[in-house]
């Protein structure tokens, strides 16, 4: 089909493009041969009058008026899909929809659980696929290949709506039998104690707490760096170690591992763990559900922000 002279199925082509940036890749995706990708490249690039991509290696490289293309053109074929080709009805109980969801162990551990055994209930059929957070969260958001993201809300961008979920207080933890952790902690003696501390796999983001330190001057002595909040107390016990985690975490990890909490010499803001979607989901009849139980789940556990 051909709009103002332009082949529509040539957006599919370049969206694919755009989010692959390999050739063979993005053919694969649309089941599509290389030639035929290849000739469309060609196509759109007589329409655009612009090159489009160069290639660098095996990967190709969008020129700016591609990278002006891919928002928009996203966003069309997005909307065709929500709206025109997607069921007109959302019924939780017989939907088969998986949600892709991306956010910490922190906050499966604490709060995402809920959403399951909610699930089970109320829309037995449904599925998650939970993946760990990642640097290029809003891109995944944009090309919907997210439905939600959760994380602390300091660290969202606004190009996306979202809800905050629940508060959340950092405090200091150490192990029941660490006689060097006293019960009022000052700034001098959290300098001294060695300590395990999160160091996030997204490379430009620093964690809540190392963010406030180093804006107070303060330098933390790190002896052990992990990957999540929920790697820190199997490091702290029977040692002398310190760590800084979010206080509900550690009451969940008091059931199993001998810990102890303090408050910090200086309390750090408590910061509001919220959700984020696609804006171009606020419609969705599924992603609307899905909302609302993450809302009424974190209401119903106490967890208001």
């Amino acid at each position: 089909m051909r709009f103002n002279g332009l082949d529509l199925n040539l957006l599919v082509a370049l969206d694919s493009l755009m989010t692959d940036r390999k050739l063979i890749a993005a053919a694969r995706n649309i089941n599509l041969s290389q030639p035929a990708m290849s000739a469309a490249i060609a196509r759109l690039r007589a329409y655009f009058d612009d090159e489009l991509f160069t290639m660098t290696g095996r990967t190709l490289v969008p020129t700016p008026r591609a990278e002006s293309l891919a928002t928009p053109v996203r966003n069309a074929l997005l909307d065709i899909r929500l709206s025109i080709i997607a069921r007109e009805v959302f019924n939780p109980a017989e939907s088969t929809r998986r949600f892709r969801i991306s956010l910490s162990d922190c906050a499966t551990s604490l709060f995402f659980r809920q959403i399951v055994e909610r699930a089970a209930r109320d829309a037995p059929t449904v599925s998650f696929e939970l993946l760990p957070l990642s640097e290029d969260h809003d891109e995944l958001l944009r090309r919907g290949d997210i439905d939600f993201l959760i994380m602390p809300e300091p660290f969202m961008s606004s190009a996306h709506p979202k809800a905050p979920l629940f508060c959340e207080r950092l405090v200091c933890a150490g192990c029941r039998t660490n006689n060097r952790l006293p019960r009022r902690l000052s700034f001098e003696k959290y300098m001294q104690l060695r300590q395990v501390a999160v160091r996030w796999a997204l490379a430009h983001t620093s964690s809540i707490e190392e963010q406030f330190f180093l804006q107070h001057g303060i330098k933390q002595r790190i002896d052990i760096a992990v990957q999540s909040f929920c790697m820190i107390p199997p490091m702290l016990s029977g040692t002398d170690r310190i760590g800084v985690m979010p206080l509900r975490l550690v009451k969940h990890f008091e059931k199993t591992t001998p810990l102890r909490i303090v408050d910090l010499p200086s309390s750090l803001p408590v910061f509001t763990e919220a959700v984020q979607w696609p804006a171009f989901h606020n419609t969705d009849p599924a992603s609307i559900w899905m909302r609302e139980i993450l809302l009424q789940e974190s209401s119903r556990m106490g967890f208001s922000a």
